[in-house]
């Protein structure tokens, strides 16, 4: 039997020794965190009582409780109980009860048995140890280890003495929001006094969340713990301190800091009691965070009253990420987005799984700079879609100043950043595939758990950084010339003609990236491209190519014979394309025809939209290769530290990527395994759902919305229900009037289903719907905007299009007849 007194800080003081809050002490106490001085009362002193007493735990709590106050403590176990509290100098003490059950990931056991505080003397320590093991056999933990399937021979109590801190405030701080998991920010609840109160719920606490910015709500706070001769006792907050702040801004920081310095410590978002006494912090407990953010039930709609939407990046990751996906995506947003947040506010978050963009956030830092209404609506509509009638965009009050202060100092950052970035583009692009095959095959050859850490740190992560970096510039670069060309174009030439100036390849020959794939298996088919070359080329590219769950194309050795199947009946791309450059050759013969004076200064406009897509796409192309790399990264993880192997091969993607670094460098198996085991319950609750509506305006609960029968999947509104049109209608997405029967799609899989000259319905296309397009006669989706992936694609290939509609998948059933008008955006439904 092992010692019955540790140091606080001895490194035997391990869960089976001193239980999950002794343990967690103990590892920040070694760390060198402000922790109370103390010691453990190990759970060898625990069973050496219950041994000598032949102490029964049958019966009811009373009566359980009544055997351990009448028990004899061991000479030997409350000698050393007493010694280690002389030599410490019989300070005043808080006792609290640590189990081998508690404190874990995924269960956080908090508050089933008892602490007490305020012990003063050796017959009251002896007596507060004997009730803290009583409180092992509560009916409160009783019940909570019952539902955890946790047998009563599995578990034993420690107990932690501590001197007891005089505080004058306490309370809690998570460094993962506790309502939405997002890890952006830290919230603290602060109240007066020794804590208690906070921690029983008897009193509303002062809320600070701290990013960005400080922001606080002060609460009204109207009792507190206080010491008195029998223990402690609630007692009311003096008139001048009930609705003042207990922390300054500076004090808010400085926790928040404490905050993270334990959770990089541990790994993951914990939950930390602190106390304040002569103007010093200490940590008085640290436990995982159990809630949204360890769960993976992560919802930013729940932070606020913002409008978010799904298109443009959605279009990329168009399903439920999983957590090591969210984890590269968030590292891929904070390195090409200068500025994530401001003054708390994100500018992109996950909803149920599924990524957003936070529409609020960007219309008010625009609108405070100064753009007009007009042009604010136009920009938000070209790059995130339209904003659904009857649903009011919210905006956020912003200091025009302070904006200013954050954003120059950002805006001169990125310009530089920009302009250095768009000269290294062509090399980049040019060495991209022979570094991320590079890459691939030095991750393969890895046999070990540290070498692939130091291969992500020394070579992987820069790489994905600099390929963030290029795609943010190769997506500035003339970002406003297709509104302005297609303005003067439109009113000069029509719609139609408008389409077809501004689509096309360079004058170099070279082909649009997004057309990549399909163009590739028309060579193929003719013999002109091995499919060796295609995988080399195109290989990367799917239909969800940012989530690295998923296997690329090339990985799959039929997957070409599939596509080139389906391509048999219908003609190529190749055709399909010289088709369009003759169409687009005398649309430029009627215009200069018409407006001599004019085409030359449009044929510049028209290039240099040309260079600004084929620059995006291409380097987007080379993004989506690197997240190969990820992938291969990501997968050899798990095979190098067992996530990858035995009955749930896909354990690993549960995990983020920091917490995949953390396994590598010899993390624990038991936290991993509970975390994962939470996260992919939850994940498979979500992925179960309907695809959510593109646009949701307020807090959004996925379950609630999925099970309600008159639901809009275009858009969700939390205040009001909107009544739904009598169309279906988008945006202008490629020109052109077909009439054709509709096959609704759910998943590129099910592209087999589709049928040359049928209209393809489906959620959202990307890359990886290509090689569907020369097969329909036109394409109608619920996501997107005249920028998005199907208006680009089908607009080169000539092929009708309507995008954004929202609700299309929704109304529109397969069998269906309908008219599309692509140049006014409108699917029409022709009676049977």
């Amino acid at each position: 039997m092992g010692p019955y007194v540790l140091d606080l800080d001895d490194p035997r003081a391990d869960l089976a020794a001193a239980g999950g809050k002794g343990a967690s002490l103990a590892r920040l106490a070694a760390a060198g965190l402000p922790v109370p001085g103390g010691f453990h009362v190990t759970t060898a002193a625990y069973r050496a009582f219950v041994a000598k007493n032949a102490i029964s735990t049958d019966g009811g709590e009373e009566e359980i409780a009544a055997r351990f106050a009448a028990g004899e403590m061991p000479a030997e176990v409350a000698e050393a109980v007493i010694e280690a509290y002389a030599v410490r100098g019989r300070p005043v003490v808080a006792v609290r009860s640590s189990a081998t059950a508690e404190d874990l990931p995924g269960m956080s056991f908090a508050g089933q048995q008892d602490s007490f505080l305020n012990v003063g003397g050796d017959d009251a320590l002896l007596a507060a140890v004997r009730r803290c093991w009583a409180s092992l056999w509560n009916a409160r933990a009783v019940d909570y280890r019952g539902r955890y399937g946790i047998s009563p021979g599995d578990v034993a109590l420690a107990v932690v003495v501590q001197e007891l801190v005089d505080a004058d405030a306490a309370g809690v701080l998570f460094t993962a929001d506790p309502v939405t998991g997002s890890r952006d920010h830290v919230v603290i609840n602060a109240a007066w006094g020794l804590g208690e109160a906070l921690v029983g719920g008897h009193v509303t606490p002062d809320t600070y969340t701290v990013g960005d910015a400080v922001t606080a709500t002060i609460a009204d706070k109207r009792v507190m713990t206080v010491r008195d001769a029998g223990g402690t006792r609630e007692a009311p907050v003096p008139a001048d301190l009930r609705t003042r702040a207990v922390l300054t801004a500076a004090e808010a920081a400085e926790l928040a800091a404490l905050g993270r310095r334990i959770e990089k410590l541990y790994g993951m978002a914990m939950d930390v009691e602190w106390t304040r006494a002569g103007g010093r912090f200490a940590v008085v407990q640290a436990r995982p965070v159990t809630g949204p953010a360890d769960e993976g039930e992560w919802n930013e709609s729940l932070h606020g009253t913002y409008l978010w939407t799904s298109t443009n990046l959605g279009e990329a990751l168009p399903e439920v990420m999983t957590p090591c996906t969210w984890s590269l995506v968030q590292m891929f947003m904070n390195t090409v987005m200068s500025m994530p947040s401001f003054a708390g506010h994100r500018l992109y978050g996950i909803i149920g799984g599924r990524f957003y963009m936070n529409i609020s956030v960007t219309a008010s830092i625009t609108r405070t700079l100064g753009m007009g209404a007009g042009r604010l609506q136009s920009t938000i509509e070209q790059v995130l879609g339209k904003i659904p009638p009857g649903v009011e965009l919210p905006y956020i009050e912003m200091s025009r100043w302070q904006l200013i202060r954050e954003v120059a100092p950002n805006a001169v950052r990125l310009a530089r950043r920009l302009r250095a970035n768009a000269k290294r583009m062509p090399a980049y692009l040019a060495e991209a595939p022979r570094r991320c095959e590079e890459l691939r095959g030095r991750v393969a050859a890895t046999t070990t758990p540290a070498g692939l850490a130091a291969l992500w740190q020394g070579e992987i992560a820069g790489y994905f950084r600099l390929s963030c970096h290029m795609l943010e510039a190769g997506s500035r670069r003339d970002g406003d010339a297709l509104g302005a060309a297609h303005r003067e174009m439109t009113r000069l030439a029509g719609e139609a003609d408008a389409v077809l100036l501004l689509s096309g390849n360079r004058g170099d020959g070279g082909t649009l990236a997004s057309l990549g794939p399909v163009v590739g298996l028309a060579k193929v088919a003719k013999g002109e491209l091995s499919r060796e070359e295609y995988a080399r080329a195109y290989g990367h590219r799917s239909d969800n190519e940012f989530e690295v769950s998923r296997p690329r194309p090339a990985e799959d050795p039929a997957w070409i014979d599939r596509q080139l199947a389906g391509l048999a009946e219908v003609a190529g791309a190749d055709e399909l394309l010289a088709e369009r450059r003759r169409a687009r050759a005398a649309a430029w013969r009627r215009l200069e025809r018409d407006h001599p004076r004019q085409v030359g200064r449009l044929r510049r406009q028209a290039a240099r939209w040309s260079r600004a897509a084929h620059g995006r796409e291409a380097t987007r192309s080379e993004v989506i290769r690197t997240f190969w790399v990820l992938r291969d990264f990501v997968v050899r993880a798990g095979v190098l530290t067992g996530l990858s192997t035995g009955e749930r091969p896909g354990d690993v993607y549960f995990l983020t990527v920091d917490e995949i670094l953390a396994r590598l460098g010899g993390g624990t198996d038991a936290a991993d395994r509970a975390r994962i085991a939470a996260r992919r319950a939850v994940y498979e609750r979500y992925r179960a759902l309907p695809a959510y509506p593109v646009v949701v305006k307020g807090r959004f609960d996925p379950f609630r919305w999925a099970a309600d029968p008159e639901r809009r999947v275009d858009v969700y509104h939390e205040d009001v229900r909107l009544p739904s049109t009598g169309e279906v209608a988008g945006f202008p997405g490629a020109a052109g009037v077909v009439t054709g029967t509709v096959r609704v799609v759910a998943s590129v899989e099910d592209g087999e289903s589709l049928r040359p000259g049928e209209i393809l319905v489906t959620t959202v296309t990307n890359i990886g719907w290509t090689p569907l397009f020369p097969r329909a006669a036109a394409v109608v989706t619920d996501v997107g905007a005249p920028l998005s992936h199907a208006a680009i694609v089908a607009r080169e290939l000539g092929i009708p299009a309507v995008v954004g509609c929202g609700n299309a998948t929704t109304r529109l059933r397969t069998g269906d007849r309908v008219r599309v008008d692509g140049a006014r955006g409108v699917v029409e439904i022709l009676p049977e």
